[in-house]
């Protein structure tokens, strides 16, 4: 059967115009730019290029937060992001870029409202950087605790380590990545909060958790929750808070709710989505790192055989955007000749080829049915030509030899065993067949085809039926003994 495939299935993601949009329109860093085009000479920053505190409400009024309590917060996180990501400039007295100086407008703002989409987006991936950052670091409730004898923080007595709540964060990210693309790679689904704190820290042996191991689900929850909240703003993420109301201290007496709560309302505890910029940033971040995390579409400029053995990774929506994309703009008679001698073969990832070949050319129009008669007389891409012209009620189909009937069935089976589908549609598959044909495993064991033994073999174990599941094991016994194996 077909070897392992890549672990991350392809992501479908917007074209990097609708993206820009997005980026454009995320809160911070459209609360970045117009603090970037406010900026000027006057403008008074202290020696890191944060503004002054005297700055601070100027800033939140012209972002429309100056009767939001925390609005200075928001417009000195905004400021920060201006600078992080070359919006402004921030230039110190005499080239010391330690002391304060002047403000002058960076190169990026231009870029920002003038540039390409991939100018946009390369800025915010930037802005996303600052927000990730933001959202690992420490909560400091009581500052004078932590610092030391110097003036400065003390890290050792915050028990926090910067790489490790980074790398923790981004495994997060990477889990909502994975479940979004398994599910077909839009993003559409929001996850659970608990069950995405729990894929972070329940073993996947462990049958029912212990109470330590739900206090830490709990703990993860907490803490995603205020990660989320903040990388909303940024684009990052859709996120619908856990409810105020679970998170009253015990012993607290909590409000009485507007109207009816539903306690089995798993919406309460917190559901997020990656957005379609949030599926583009974590696949940047995943490819920096030398992950491989496919997009659809990579496969449109390659040739057949690439994209027929791409798609074994493809979820059904993904591999039919991927193979519509590859269709555009090659003619119907080429790309149906390049996709049946891509098809070929006896390797083990051969069935499953000719099963994306016969959906790829379900996607091309009749027009391409002089190359595909060009091979019914082809042992291994007679029988799926065949197929393709009865489907579109051709004329002058020629019967299939017995021999080429037996090996199309055992090549399907084959390749539906590598695909992993339904198991009942499997189960339905491998009925129907030797219901339509008696004495099918008699002539079953003979067929030349190197996947025969083992489709014998699974037909046994799928069959429902106890007496013929007995005669596809006998079957399959005879087939290896037929080579020697």
């Amino acid at each position: 059967m077909a070897p392992d495939r890549p672990t991350l299935p392809p992501v479908q993601l917007h074209s990097d115009a609708e993206l820009a949009r997005d980026a454009l329109a995320t809160p911070l860093l459209a609360r970045a730019a117009r603090l970037a085009r406010w900026a000027g000479p006057g403008t008074r920053v202290g020696a890191g290029g944060e503004l002054v505190d005297e700055q601070l409400p100027a800033a939140a009024e012209l972002l429309g937060l100056a009767a939001d309590e925390e609005g200075e917060a928001y417009a000195s996180e905004a400021w920060r992001v201006a600078v992080d990501t070359g919006l402004v400039e921030v230039i110190g007295e005499d080239g010391d870029e330690d002391a304060p100086g002047a403000v002058t407008t960076g190169e990026n703002l231009t870029l920002l409202t003038g540039g390409a989409p991939r100018d946009v987006l390369r800025i915010w991936l930037d802005g996303l950087d600052v927000v990730l950052a933001d959202a690992t670091a420490p909560v400091l409730d009581d500052l004078a605790e932590v610092i030391g004898e110097d003036g400065e923080i003390d890290y050792e007595r915050l028990d926090w380590n910067p790489e490790d709540e980074a790398e923790f964060l981004e495994g997060v990210l990477g889990n909502l990545y994975l479940l979004t693309v398994r599910e077909g790679g839009t993003g559409e689904s929001p996850v659970p909060l608990p069950a995405l704190a729990a894929s972070m820290i329940v073993p996947d042996d462990m049958g029912e958790p212990t109470d330590d191991v739900l206090e830490q689900v709990s703990e993860v929850m907490m803490r995603l929750d205020d990660q989320f909240r903040l990388l909303e703003t940024i684009g990052l993420v859709e996120y619908q808070p856990v409810d105020e109301a679970l998170m009253v201290e015990a012993g607290e007496a909590a409000a009485e709710p507007a109207s009816p709560v539903d306690e089995e309302d798993v919406s309460r505890y917190g559901m997020v989505r990656l957005t379609p910029l949030g599926l583009y940033g974590v696949r940047a971040r995943m490819l920096e790192a030398g992950v491989d995390a496919p997009a659809v579409g990579e496969l449109a400029d390659k040739g057949a055989d690439a994209l027929l053995d791409g798609l074994s990774a493809y979820p059904e929506s993904a591999a039919r955007a991927e193979t519509v994309g590859w269709l555009a703009g090659r003619g119907a008679v080429e790309a149906a000749r390049d996709l049946l001698a891509a098809a070929r073969g006896a390797d083990a990832g051969s069935p499953l080829r000719r099963l994306h070949c016969q959906q790829a050319l379900a996607l091309v129009g009749p027009e391409a049915e002089p190359a595909v008669r060009e091979v019914l007389d082809d042992a291994e891409l007679g029988g799926l030509a065949r197929v393709w012209l009865a489907e579109r009620g051709a004329a002058d189909i020629p019967a299939p030899p017995e021999s080429m009937i037996f090996w199309l069935a055992i090549d399907t089976i084959a390749a539906q065993l590598d695909a992993e589908g339904d198991l009942e549609e499997l189960q339905d598959l491998v009925e129907g067949l030797t219901g339509r044909h008696s004495g099918f495993f008699e002539a079953a064991w003979r067929v030349d085809h190197p996947a025969t033994a083992e489709v014998l073999e699974a037909m046994g174990r799928l069959h429902r039926d106890k007496r013929t599941a007995k005669e596809a094991r006998k079957a399959a016994f005879k087939a290896r003994s037929r080579v020697g194996g």
